[in-house]
């Protein structure tokens, strides 16, 4: 039997007279709440009136105002009307009056910090002081005051004061609104780094001296002490992949030599893992099931030595179950089994500490749109990360496939044929080949991301530029150059909207007469890239085979150009999920960015969408659901087979489509039945992890 509801249910609350402090951060901050509107659903539940909370939250709102610097602020009313058996609305008036601002502010104790051979420069001591929370004129918060005595500690320790400590008071007149701030600041000694130390398991596999080394790459003895060099030692070692955890920290201070020995406490984690999952994936291009497994040894044949093994296997079907099942050779329609075999081998602090070898070495097959594969690809290379946040990877690598392609089409039309060379004649590409692509890559990354899973702070800048042919051997002479950039700004209450925005622009140009392989072109479209197209539907097309109820298929063969940028708003509602509005634009162009005839941006070929999302946070990342509308600006993607017609047009998955006027054929019909054509106006994304 349940329990009765200990009050009525709070229908409504409204707080009136809100002006300089907003209504809901004072509702986040009481007991009492309205119940929410999706309380009927099995995970919501109605929200219960309690006087003694009641008048404690009324409390509570005047002391909020104060926090704020409004000391004269009160409740002048409050009311509680019955609307019903069992229900009640709550009504609130509150008087705000006048702020009290900082009329002054006083700094003493930093008087040493300007004498002695130690002492900061003019430089250190300006930027000590520079943009503190609070200043004059402005309204004096408590959060600020609390906050102001925290950054100028922080900034005392950065530059060496370890012992530093912030003390202080603030003299209120509530009769002239005025405030006046006292900051007691007490450096103590200006400290250097000592010896580093090492406190970890009792019979450790991890030398002590290789831990030592690597918080040496942040720590310098010698150096002044400073708090974001422990941070960077801190990272630095739990980068080495081997411990559960990882603590850096300052021992107890040697005040005769002004040195500061280090601590670094460290537990090994287990030096093997397995692990087995699964999943599916689906959209309107592709479904595909699939298990996946890896297990990883951390020491192997000692040195950190790092080996993983894994593997994916599944089968795939396109675009969908049931038309593959229907499939005839007609038909763009197709499935088939799909693995990704990989060997992966770590060599630490190869050479220098700061440089590790990598090498890698997979097997697989896989079923495209445009084309099915089997193949492998190797990879070596040297990573060099002389800091946590920048890196660079130099690799050579060699890739060889063999393609059995959907479509054979006319080879001076580049570059809808997969990148086979001709046969019979010059002008018809053959559909069944095998390539060798030979190229050197360097990929910079510079991540100043919170977090790479769920950022909500920091920028991400990378580059990649690629070398093929030409004294790397290979099939295929290009160069190519992919930059990538990422911003993120969180504000707000609580911090709980977020401004996210990404840039990329990469460019393929071939050198000679060659064509590209279409395993190095550009896609875009799905859950990661342009929104408004389903997975690498984004791309010059090709139709295959006979028409089909009046349509003929489309396949994406990929471009030498790729645009895409995205800005999208985020807001938290829970801890658990966060709703986001985006606008995404893309381009795929069938030429490179460098050559003349290169595709325009904001041109025809730009397309554009809009849309909304959610995201249910997890541990593994956030569950995301997008639906991405594009907008009817440009023209009909390039459809680079004669005598193609565009589809009727318009609609969000096959609702509202409208009758075409007159046939359009052609990959650069003026005319497009509408943006984006063939694809449909709209889609929808299911994924994990954050679109960027």
């Amino acid at each position: 039997m349940s329990e009765p509801p200990p009050g009525p249910k709070v229908e409504a609350l409204d707080i009136e007279g809100t002006k300089q402090v907003s209504e809901g951060a004072l509702k986040d901050r009481i007991l009492t709440s309205a119940t929410p509107w999706y309380a009927f659903w099995p995970f919501g539940k109605p929200h219960y009136f309690d006087p003694n909370a009641w008048q404690a939250d009324l409390r509570r709102i005047e002391r909020y105002y104060a926090a704020q610097g409004f000391y004269q602020a009160e409740v002048v009313a409050n009311e509680v009307q019955e609307v019903g058996k069992d229900t009640v609305r709550l009504e609130v008036s509150v008087q705000e009056g006048k702020p009290t601002r900082i009329a002054a502010i006083h700094i003493d104790g930093l008087e040493p910090l300007s004498q002695g051979e130690s002492a900061p420069t003019p430089l250190q001591r300006e930027r000590l002081l520079a943009n503190l929370p609070v200043r004059e004129g402005d309204i004096f918060r408590e959060e600020a005051w609390g906050t102001t005595k925290e950054e100028l500690k922080q900034r005392l320790r950065e530059l060496g004061y370890a012992e530093a400590e912030v003390t202080g008071e603030v003299h209120v007149d509530v009769a002239t609104q005025e405030a006046t701030v006292h900051l007691q600041a007490k450096p103590g000694l200006r400290y250097r780094f000592g010896n580093i130390f090492v406190a970890t398991d009792a019979n450790p596999q991890v030398p002590p001296k290789r831990i030592i080394e690597q918080a040496q790459g942040a720590v310098h003895k010698g150096a002044y002490y400073s708090e974001s060099a422990l941070a960077e030692a801190q990272a630095r070692v739990f980068r080495m992949g081997v411990f559960g955890a990882a603590k850096v920290n300052r021992g107890a201070p040697d005040r005769t030599n002004a040195t500061v020995p280090i601590v670094v406490d460290v537990r090994e984690a287990p030096f093997r893992s397995i692990r087995l999952g699964g999943g599916i994936g689906v959209d309107a291009a592709r479904q595909e099931v699939r298990l996946l497994g890896e297990w990883t040894h951390r020491n192997f044949h000692g040195g950190l030595r790092r080996l993983t093994l894994r593997g994916r296997a599944g089968y795939a079907f396109i675009p969908n179950v049931i038309a593959a099942l229907k499939s005839s050779d007609n038909s763009s329609a197709k499935s088939g089994t799909i693995f990704n075999l990989t060997a992966e081998f770590e060599q630490p602090r190869f050479l220098l500490r700061d440089l590790r070898l990598q090498s890698s070495l997979t097997g697989e097959k896989g079923v495209e749109q445009a084309y099915d594969y089997l193949g492998g690809r190797l990879q070596a290379g040297v990573i060099w990360q002389p800091h946590p946040s920048f890196s660079v990877f130099p690799s050579y690598n060699l890739q060889v496939y063999r393609l059995n392609g959907s479509v054979a089409a006319d080879a001076t039309v580049p570059p809808i044929v997969l990148g086979c060379a001709t046969s019979g004649s010059s002008t018809t590409a053959s559909s069944k080949c095998t390539q060798a692509l030979s190229f050197v890559e360097i990929a910079f990354a510079w991540d100043r991301r919170d977090d790479p899973v769920e950022p909500r702070d920091g920028y991400y800048l990378g580059l990649s530029v690629q070398r093929g042919g030409g004294p790397f051997f290979g099939g295929f002479d290009y160069v190519r150059l992919l930059p990538d950039l990422r911003f993120y700004e969180s504000f707000g209450e609580r911090r709980r909207v977020t401004v996210a925005a990404k840039l990329r622009m990469g460019t393929l140009n071939t050198l000679g007469n060659s064509q590209s392989s279409i395993v190095t072109r550009f896609f875009s479209g799905g859950a990661n890239f342009m929104r408004g197209f389903n997975g690498n539907r984004l791309s010059p097309m090709v139709a295959v085979g006979a028409p089909d109820n009046g349509e003929q298929q489309t396949v994406p063969v990929g471009g030498n150009s790729l645009f895409e940028s995205s800005v999208e708003l985020r807001y938290q509602l829970s801890e658990s999920f966060v709703v986001a509005g985006f606008y995404d634009s893309g381009l795929v162009g069938v030429n490179g960015f460098l050559r003349k005839d290169s595709p325009k941006l904001f041109g025809p070929d730009h397309y554009h969408a809009v849309g909304l999302g959610m995201r249910y946070l997890t541990v593994v990342g956030p569950i995301r659901l997008d639906l991405a509308r594009r907008l009817n600006i440009g023209r009909g993607l390039p459809v680079a087979t004669d005598g193609y017609t565009y589809p009727t047009a318009g609609g969000c998955f096959g609702i509202g489509r409208k009758a075409v006027k007159a046939p359009l054929s052609g990959p650069t019909s003026p005319d497009a039945t509408f943006a984006g054509s063939p694809e449909g106006m709209c889609a929808l994304q299911i994924s994990i992890g954050e679109a960027f």
